[in-house]
């Protein structure tokens, strides 16, 4: 293994945020709620996490020549994440979402991808100490033709890539051959799968759709349930603590982050999934983003 070094290629966003009582449907107008601005990005999310409970990290992403962008890096600098690969773009803005979220936390996402969009093969050029990381994590808001590319540079370094499929979409087998982990949620294992998830019979026969695909380990969050995992010679399922929800928007990220450290600092996969739990539940209970996720004083 290379090291600690975590790589995360991914998108970075400025979320704007409105909580209200509920979800407004097609066409209404809800009045009343809180507005908050938040550093976003299922990319910068993971990147936060992770270097909040302990990595080493370095961010590969694309911002726009604009104040969102300067703020994001403004923003990871003070997470102690290596920037130098942050690229900025001169001609797309930076990606933005809009995030709506009700009283019991369940919420529904616009996101304009901006300059993450413009992250294309060639950037990859130049990250040249990719080649460092024990492992490399990614998430599906960024170009798959760059998703794909950084996949194969790492497998013809014998690294490990992680994927946090979400947004969900169709992923090609040669992107599945190899991969070392894939974590996605009930929704997102149904997506890619045909299966719905419900319990841990039908996570199960979901995580055989990706084994079978000739990815090594899947990991399958299920909210309140917990997380399941399976690899070729083992399963189990671990609940998760009971909390009181009040933001989703990043248990995921956070949880993928977390996961990611506890891989690079070697524990088991009980403990990491046991860890990577804890952080997720615990970033539920608060607003935001990035504002939610944990520090590692806090998981322990």
């Amino acid at each position: 293994m290379k090291g600690k070094r975590i790589f995360v290629v991914g998108s970075s966003n400025t979320d704007m945020v409105v909580k209200s009582a509920q979800l407004p449907r097609p066409g209404e107008t809800i009045l009343g709620g809180v507005f908050l601005m938040n550093a976003g990005g299922k990319g910068a999310n993971q990147a936060v996490a992770a270097a909040r409970l302990g990595g080493d990290v370095t961010f590969v992403a694309k911002v726009g020549k604009d104040a969102f962008g300067a703020q994001s890096l403004e923003g990871f600098m003070k997470e102690g994440i290596q920037t130098r690969y942050v690229l900025v773009d001169d001609t797309h803005p930076s990606g933005t979402a809009l995030i709506m979220v009700n009283e019991e936390g369940e919420n529904c996402i616009v996101v304009a991808p901006g300059a993450n969009a413009s992250l294309l093969p060639a950037d990859l050029l130049s990250v040249t100490e990719m080649k460092e990381a024990a492992v490399i994590l990614m998430q599906l808001e960024i170009p798959m033709e760059t998703i794909e590319a950084v996949k194969r540079i790492a497998m013809g370094n014998h690294q490990r890539v992680m994927i946090n499929p979400a947004p969900a979409q169709s992923l090609s087998d040669e992107l599945l051959t190899g991969l070392f982990l894939i974590t996605p949620n009930e929704s997102e294992a149904e997506l890619l799968t045909g299966i719905p998830v419900t319990e841990m019979a039908s996570a199960s026969r979901a995580a055989d759709f990706f084994l079978n695909k000739g990815v090594e380990n899947v990991v399958i969050t299920m909210g309140k349930q917990g997380a399941y995992f399976k690899n070729g010679s083992t399963s189990f399922m671990l609940p998760a603590p009971v909390v009181r929800a009040v933001d989703t928007t990043a248990a995921g990220d956070t949880f993928s982050g977390a996961l990611t450290v506890a891989i690079t600092e070697g524990m088991d996969w009980e403990q990491a999934i046991r860890f990577a739990v804890k952080a997720a539940s615990l970033s539920v209970t608060r607003m935001g983003a990035q504002a939610s996720v944990p520090y590692r004083s806090e998981i322990q």
